[in-house]
């Protein structure tokens, strides 16, 4: 009996030091840190972007700016026009191969961002990705439901881009910051009378939805599945107001507009009009041609902080196929935040969102620009949130749009039967984006 006791106790002690052996090693294994990237261990990120060839070159610059500071990270850069561009990512993103870093646009942002091709940089904001500087509406648009999946490279923002000269000739001497569609409509008005135009015509998918927005309404739902307005009299307030102008000849043709060969034979250089409606990244160029100083007035009220907002350029996004994704977020911070690289930038990817980079540069710019970077400061405080990007067949809906406001201001087809077919036509894309 003792014999079987002794072996007994012998097995249990063994197979508990073996059970605690076991145990331990496991333990060991699972709070052992996994294997961190070293600092200074060799990274090569690849970067690509569209735009022109000064574009491209201060680009270089900047990637050599920061090679200089972070000699373990060797930059790789594809750049292209903007058609070659996209035809290149698209096989890219099919085999899962993108860069590292990529120049993202608003209209193929829902695209790649839904087909989860792009990342999500929130994990990476305020650590790799500073943003203390950086208003939250000009970071929130590059949100979809709550996941960020781009870095605003710049913003714009919509306006009245006016020559004051001929707004005087008109009798009036200036647009006050809180004008109305009454006042826009007065204006017109004298505009024809002193046998100048008003304006050129507005974007119809721009302008409308600005007006939707002042209305507490937009183009598009959230989900992106239908129309974000149900009345179908706020389509036939706004057409009927433009179209209106283009009968009564305060505003000209379509047929006038299609024989305009470039800016350069535009009625605002010309001087055959007050003004033209566009975004704040086109004023400088504008600008220019005319030769002359010209005004930038903000958008026509009521609740036009309700219908303004900021409007990303362009997104710095991250692969979701980057095996360095917190060293590609370290280069989208060196784009938007350091100060010497932004000088060789100067706005061209739109206005930098930071407070600090935009004063540092202020100095650097023409006077032309110091007007667009103050409108777009001046636009901060006065605008609401940015919709989100345009969701996938949002290309087929402008299209279809921009059809209808040519045949109404042809009075080929009446504002009433316009709203239907839109309607019809629109949602009938947009259903497909239902889950």
């Amino acid at each position: 009996m003792k014999k079987f006791l002794v072996l007994l106790f012998s097995f249990v002690l063994v197979f508990t030091l073996a059970a605690c052996n076991s145990s331990s090693s496991t333990s060991s294994e699972e709070t052992k840190p996994k294997k961190e990237d070293k600092k200074d261990e060799p990274v090569t990120l690849r970067i690509a972007w569209w735009g022109s060839q000064p574009r491209h070159d201060y680009t270089l610059k900047i990637i050599e700016m920061y090679q200089e500071k972070n000699p373990n990270v060797k930059i790789e850069a594809e750049y292209a026009a903007w058609d070659d561009y996209w035809k290149k990512l698209a096989p890219q993103a099919a085999a899962n191969e993108l860069p590292d870093i990529i120049q993202m646009d608003l209209s193929y942002f829902s695209q790649y961002a839904q087909n989860e091709q792009i990342a999500d940089l929130t994990p990476y904001l305020d650590k790799q990705i500073n943003t203390k500087d950086i208003a939250d509406n000009i970071i929130n648009g590059g949100k979809l439901g709550d996941k960020l999946y781009g870095i605003n490279a710049g913003v714009n923002v919509v306006g009245f881009h006016h020559d004051p000269a001929v707004l005087a000739k008109a009798g009036v001497d200036s647009i006050p910051e809180n004008w109305t569609w009454d006042d826009y409509k007065e204006i017109a008005a004298k505009a024809k009378a002193a046998g100048v135009f008003m304006d050129t015509g507005m974007k119809a998918d721009v302008f409308f939805n600005y007006f939707l927005r002042t209305q507490g309404k937009s183009l598009y739902s959230k989900d992106g599945a239908s129309l974000g307005y149900k009345d179908d009299k706020l389509f036939e307030e706004f057409f009927n107001m433009t179209s209106g102008l283009v009968k009564d000849k305060a505003v000209p043709t379509p047929d006038f507009l299609a024989q305009l060969k470039g800016i350069e034979d535009d009625p605002v250089v010309t001087q055959n009009a007050i003004g033209i409606w566009q975004w704040s990244n086109q004023f400088v160029g504008l600008q220019q041609v005319a030769n002359r100083e010209l005004a930038i007035a903000p958008m026509p009220g009521p609740d036009s902080e309700k219908g303004l907002y900021l409007k990303p350029s362009m997104f710095w996004s991250v692969g979701n196929n980057s095996e360095h994704k917190e060293e590609a977020a370290k280069f989208i911070d060196f784009m938007i935040n350091d100060i010497e690289a932004n000088k060789l930038n100067l706005g061209d990817r739109g206005v930098p969102g930071s407070s600090v980079v935009k004063e540092a540069l202020k100095p650097l710019l023409s006077p032309a620009q110091v007007q667009v970077f103050d409108y777009v400061d001046w636009a901060e405080g006065n605008s609401s949130e940015f919709d989100g990007p345009d969701p996938v067949g949002a290309g087929q809906v402008i299209e279809t749009l921009d059809s209808l406001a040519e045949q109404m201001a042809y009075g080929n087809l009446s504002v009433k039967d316009a709203a239907k077919q839109f309607r019809q036509q629109a949602e009938s894309v947009l259903a497909q984006n239902k889950k």
